[in-house]
């Protein structure tokens, strides 16, 4: 029996960064179908962001920070616009009433804080300034401010060039790409991973220093401690949309 022809795998999705127009401090990594309509698109980030999808207007930029295009048509497919991985939609607010308008959200100047006197903390049973001091009178060097060239070698003696690995926080997927200190970071060990998703900080380059070789966007150097090696494959990219 002849075997059947099988279509290629095409990936018809996109990994776009979010941010707003109202809240500077909002940043979001999102993944969407190049087929989800405009529309479908903003239910998504009135979720996240809490502007109302009659409010929103998007815009795309591109990875240079230079205006791709205005989505303007609700029906049209997010497709038709040719958004590309580690591009930006900009979400702006035009409801001069919505709760996210003002900046409250962020601006916490008018939350009052919590104080607490010297001498009331001092009459404390126990708070962390003597535990602090309890602790450098038994062992001084758990206090030291400097930290051995060998730090954190023993977790590194399981992981790998090449090894499959999942990050904390977040529990990101990618590879291994490089194990051993840092001369242009901290002393100890450090492990070089390349996401499998433009999730990363640079490109395997880090102040001046090639520490290995990937995308864009997908490079990041952690400590080991993050770390965790095993059978861990890439993730479906629509195994955690949201219905």
């Amino acid at each position: 029996m002849a075997n059947k022809l099988q279509s290629p795998v095409v990936d018809d999705s996109v990994f776009l960064r979010i941010t707003h127009s109202n809240l500077n401090t909002f940043s979001a990594d999102l993944r969407f179908s190049l087929q989800s309509t405009v529309e479908s698109v903003k239910e998504k980030l009135w979720k996240k962001c809490g502007t109302s999808v009659e409010s929103m207007e998007l815009e795309l930029y591109d990875d240079t920070g230079a205006k791709f295009s205005t989505l303007s048509e609700n029906s049209r497919p997010l497709g038709f616009y040719s958004p590309q991985d580690g591009y930006r939609l900009h979400v702006i607010d035009l409801d001069p009433s919505s709760i996210t308008s003002g900046g409250w959200l962020e601006d916490t100047s008018s939350v009052e804080k919590y104080s607490i006197s010297e001498e009331a903390y001092d009459k404390l049973g126990c708070n962390f300034r003597k535990f602090k001091e309890k602790l450098a009178s038994k062992n001084p060097s758990v206090v030291a401010n400097k930290i051995s060239d060998n730090y954190m070698e023993d977790l590194c003696a399981n992981i790998q060039v090449g090894d499959r690995c999942e990050v904390e926080p977040g529990e990101k997927r990618g590879i291994v790409k490089f194990v051993g200190r840092a001369e242009t970071l901290a002393p100890g060990f450090w492990v070089g991973i390349q996401y499998d998703e433009p999730l990363g900080k640079h490109d395997g380059m880090v102040k001046g220093k090639r520490y290995f070789d990937c995308p864009p966007l997908h490079g990041v150097i952690v400590r080991p401690d993050k770390v965790k090696v095993g059978d861990y494959s890439e993730r479906d990219p629509f195994e955690e949309e949201e219905i």
